[in-house]
């Protein structure tokens, strides 16, 4: 997995060199990977594509956007929050942004960046999301709701991480937790 993220990125950096930069706006990528045992038994594809799109459209995104999206297993996240953050346990979510936002959701200052691009497409290196089937489960039981009102949170949660928001501080805390919402209702979820 690690090693499918460092490549990945390592490529796009080559490619970056070698080729001109060039804004194409006519798609757009959500490549997801289910590397979990553990089945979920709900539309997941759907369910990811539809909270990628609808947390884009939340921050008024210009650009068409690649994400990542990798489903896990507890021991798989558990390695990767240990490498990546020196945590060793498992967490539900884990986002690895591939830019830095100036202001969370603003997106005025990333075509300055030649690197924010994929030189081929000209889609939006957003970054990578890393998801626990497991934790998706549980949570879901934990908190009494639906597997995919879990997804659909984690998702957009995420989503909201690669552009550039957190949770570290309080009042953060507050304007991340109102745009989750917000989203969710959009697009009829509740719990």
């Amino acid at each position: 997995m690690k090693r499918k993220i460092c490549q990945r990125i390592r490529k796009i950096k080559k490619d970056l060199e070698n080729k001109p930069f060039r804004l194409w706006r006519g798609s757009m990528t959500i490549e997801i990977s289910y590397e979990s045992e553990k089945k979920l038994d709900i539309p997941y594809e759907e369910i990811v594509n539809k909270m990628v799109v609808s947390a884009l459209d939340f921050e008024n995104c210009p650009y068409e956007a690649e994400v990542s999206v990798t489903f896990v297993d507890d021991e798989e996240i558990r390695k990767i929050n240990s490498e990546y953050r020196g945590i060793d346990k498992s967490t539900d979510v884990l986002s690895f942004p591939f830019n830095e936002f100036e202001i969370p959701g603003n997106f005025d200052n990333i075509e300055e960046s030649v690197d924010a691009f994929n030189p081929e497409t000209g889609e939006l290196l957003l970054g990578d999301i890393i998801l626990s089937t497991d934790h998706i489960v549980e949570q879901a039981i934990e908190y009494g709701h639906s597997e995919t009102r879990e997804l659909a949170f984690l998702v957009v949660h995420s989503m909201l991480h690669l552009m550039g928001y957190d949770h570290m501080e309080d009042e953060d805390r507050v304007v991340m937790e109102e745009r989750q919402r917000k989203i969710l209702e959009l697009e009829g979820i509740s719990r």
